[in-house]
């Protein structure tokens, strides 16, 4: 349930948030589609797993996700001694509500033959479901490895695996998940933007439906996309994703012009998450002040959910291959 409403006026909430951080031995996390001053007091900024991890290196008693439930999930599979919090736990995700695991489960089961490569945008049951978990990020790595005679589920972004596909020529079994921000970009509206701005590329993330990957010059994760900002020649970018990551592309190339994707009207706030709009600075400290809602996983679905982690992290770094898999 979400954090009840409290009264904070005249509080100093970065003041108290900074205290409360020292006194619980807290690590504050922050996705990079949170809202700008959550980022900017969080400790990292990044995508989920990359923060989960960063965490679970840390000596923090606490970890305060200013994310979405998968995430703080995630980081409670991989730090199950820490205390998780998240500051509103109504921040779920479209991807994750797609695929129920009771209906994940059954599909499993009526394709025997083939291996679930899963998107990270998941539930913690999905995942103990799954045999190899994926990010953006590693999902290319990962694919590769597989044989192409072995069958496929992918899910649950149709989108983002029917991008796998076509790039690699691979058929899969589509899971018919969608993010509803990415869903929400407009290619005539794009399109018109490339008109006004014919020299500025346009970076998407593979979330994103084919219509809008296809006008892309640069297709990547979050973190992909933040580095292609970096390292591109021009001065203005085209930025296909949800917006708040522009934040931190301003903080570091403060020289340079980014310009969000427009949705359907061309000026809709349609393409800003709702469910990582949810959290805020005062949802944040009352999180901090009361260590609710706390993020808790029985531990034998965390372990099993920790094997299909375990495993893509093994084969993106190239430690183990696709024949260690073993029974699920």
């Amino acid at each position: 349930m979400t954090v009840m409403s409290a009264d904070l006026t005249g509080i100093d909430l970065r003041a108290e948030i900074e205290r409360l951080r020292k006194e619980r031995n807290a690590v504050i996390l922050a996705h990079y589609y949170q809202r700008p001053e959550l980022q900017d007091i969080a400790d990292f900024v990044g995508d989920s797993l990359e923060l989960s991890r960063k965490a679970a290196d840390t000596d923090a008693d606490v970890i305060a996700f200013c994310g979405v439930k998968f995430m703080a999930d995630t980081a409670k599979i991989l730090s199950p001694n820490k205390i998780v919090v998240l500051p509103d736990l109504d921040a779920g995700c479209s991807l994750e509500d797609s695929c129920p695991p009771e209906k994940f489960k059954a599909f499993r089961e009526a394709h025997p033959d083939h291996i679930a490569l899963t998107y990270i945008n998941c539930s913690t049951e999905v995942k103990a479901l799954s045999d190899v978990i994926v990010t953006s990020s590693s999902a290319e790595t990962i694919l590769q490895q597989i044989p192409r005679d072995q069958k496929i589920i992918f899910g649950p972004d149709r989108h983002l695996g029917g991008y796998l596909s076509r790039k690699f020529d691979r058929e899969m079994l589509l899971w018919p998940g969608v993010c509803i921000v990415h869903e929400a970009f407009s290619e005539t509206e794009l399109l018109k933007l490339r008109a006004q701005h014919p020299a500025a590329p346009i970076a998407a993330h593979p979330e994103c439906p084919p219509h809008i990957v296809d006008h892309a010059d640069y297709v990547g994760s979050t973190s992909g996309i933040l580095q292609f900002a970096k390292t591109m020649p021009g001065d203005t970018l085209i930025v296909a994703t949800e917006p708040h990551i522009i934040h931190q592309m301003e903080l570091a190339l403060p020289g340079k012009t980014f310009i969000g994707a427009p949705g359907a009207d061309g000026n809709c706030n349609c393409n800003i998450c709702p469910y990582m709009a949810l959290n805020t600075m005062e949802k944040l400290y009352l999180s901090l002040r009361d260590l609710t809602p706390r993020v808790e996983i029985e531990e034998s679905l965390r372990l099993a959910a920790k094997k299909s982690l375990d495993r893509m992290l093994g084969m993106a770094a190239g430690t183990i291959g696709l024949g260690d898999l073993g029974a699920r």
